[in-house]
């Protein structure tokens, strides 16, 4: 039998849009659109972020992913949704004193960036615990910090369990994995985890076999794990995940072209993912296989 391979589609994130590119979801309409024809296509999960549809900014309003949710499940009860809960952590220094906040920083409290989580208690919703600088760029973006304290990392961990739901780690470096098993030593995450591995955004672990080896050595016992790399790296990183026993995940969120100056749609980076699977002698997961590879409870509460 061939091996199952999970694959995600990361469908829209909520960092800043490039300007050429042509109706990049934004909407619930249109994020809810783009995961039902990313199901039709072959993807066994669908990761979701949600957007002010007036200004594309990105949205963590519960009412915002409760109408992305709501317009995906009236026509597809069956796709596995992940949400996210990476909302809430970006600290802004201010350029002309970095010992104060910038006023576009968004730090939200544990239970701010779970409440969604907790109102629609989806399979899956991720948790970064990472803490890394993102450099400014398109839209005159600023520097800024993704930060993630483990306090509010343990704090999150326990409400997503109260929902129902399982984390899916974000580690976008090595000690990202390690704290993870300390917040599963304390107890705040169950056994077997579930591991995303971000590679290839700038100033963290680099897409390459080299560091995918590493941070897999680094995995607990028995832990499920997917990958992924950012941009160029991605179909690269979907290869090298599947030969080395993982699992992939794909989409806008992380890469907009399908080769140099060529943008990409989310169906077509999930069939040519699925392509690169098949060829490698393995399957893509069903969304009821996906659920039992990754162990989650069923379709969404």
């Amino acid at each position: 039998m061939k091996r199952k391979v999970v694959l995600t589609c990361a469908v829209t994130g909520d960092g800043p849009i490039h300007p050429n590119y042509p109706d990049y979801p934004v909407t619930p309409q249109q994020i809810a659109r783009n995961c039902l024809d990313a199901a039709a296509a072959g993807a066994s999960v669908v990761h979701i972020h949600g957007r002010n549809p007036e200004t594309g900014e990105g949205d963590r309003s519960p009412a915002v992913f409760r109408e992305i949710v709501d317009r995906i499940r009236a026509e597809n009860t069956d796709v596995v949704i992940n949400l996210t809960t990476g909302m809430g952590a970006t600290f802004v220094p201010d350029p002309q004193d970095e010992g104060r906040a910038h006023p576009s920083t968004d730090v939200a409290s544990a239970a701010e960036r779970v409440r969604h989580v907790q109102d629609m208690r989806p399979e899956i919703c991720t948790l970064d615990t990472t803490t890394m600088n993102l450099e400014g760029g398109i839209a005159g973006a600023p520097d800024c910090i993704f930060m993630n304290t483990p306090g509010t990392l343990a704090k999150m961990a326990d409400l997503i369990r109260a929902a129902g739901t399982k984390p899916e780690i974000e580690a976008f470096n090595p000690g990202d994995i390690l704290l993870a098993q300390n917040l599963m030593e304390k107890g705040h995450i169950d056994a077997p985890a579930l591991f995303q591995i971000c590679l290839g955004v700038k100033w963290s672990a680099p897409a390459d076999a080299q560091t995918l080896l590493y941070m897999k050595s680094l995995l607990p016992e028995g832990a499920v794990w997917s990958a992924f790399g950012i941009s160029r790296h991605q179909m690269p990183m979907v290869a090298l995940s599947t030969i080395l026993g993982g699992h992939c995940r794909v989409g806008l969120e992380d890469n907009i072209y399908l080769e140099r100056g060529v943008f990409a749609t989310n169906v077509q980076l999930v069939e040519r993912a699925s392509r690169i699977i098949r060829d490698l002698g393995c399957e893509v997961a069903t969304p009821d296989e996906a659920r039992n590879i990754l162990r989650l409870k069923g379709v969404d509460a």
